[in-house]
């Protein structure tokens, strides 16, 4: 198909890789799954109405969130 991963760059040792100016920008790029995830997590997980007063409360409710998403798409897997 023509199609061209593009890695991070690992700073734990190996080379790095220069990209070229187009690859950059794509690279900045968010993709269509990670932005229906998000869409997800806002609309049906409730991310989008986050009241909480200290931040390892909001990180928690987050996590139940993405566990929840995760979780309903292993059982869509599934059956």
């Amino acid at each position: 198909m023509g199609y061209l991963a593009i890695n991070d760059q690992n700073p734990r040792g190996g080379g790095i890789i220069d990209f070229s100016q187009a690859q950059k920008e794509r690279y900045k790029e968010p993709t269509q799954q990670e932005q229906r995830t998000d869409c997800r997590l806002k609309n049906e997980f409730g991310a989008r109405h986050l009241r909480v007063k200290c931040s390892g409360k909001a990180i928690s409710h987050l996590i139940f969130g993405v566990v929840a998403l995760t979780a309903e798409k292993i059982f869509r897997l599934v059956t």
